[in-house]
């Protein structure tokens, strides 16, 4: 398995509620092998010409690369915001085995 097969994806949520939907949603489709959620970010960012500050929850999101456009799709659908952040970023360097794993965690 080449590092760059695999991927990490970002995105926030709102609440615990939204996070753990969206996770569970995506290991049990298969589109990702796991999504760790990160309990508290503080993000402060521009919307509709105002500074907003959010309590939010972070996913990381581990899935192959050649999942990311029906990730893309299915993390827009079940997302509650209006414009949900999702960010691909590649892996270039990791563990074999454990990359292989997001490749196909059916076949650890």
């Amino acid at each position: 398995m080449k590092a760059n097969a695999c991927q990490l994806v970002l995105t926030t949520c709102p609440n615990r509620r939204a996070a753990q939907r969206i996770a569970r949603t995506l290991v049990e489709e298969r589109l990702a092998a796991c999504v760790n959620i990160i309990p508290v970010a503080q993000s402060v960012y521009r919307w509709r010409g105002k500074i907003e500050s959010a309590s939010e929850l972070l996913l990381i999101i581990k899935s192959p690369r050649r999942s990311y456009a029906k990730l893309e799709k299915r993390l827009r659908a079940l997302h509650p915001y209006e414009l949900p952040e999702v960010i691909a970023v590649p892996i270039t360097s990791g563990y074999r085995p454990y990359l292989a794993w997001i490749a196909n965690p059916d076949k650890p």
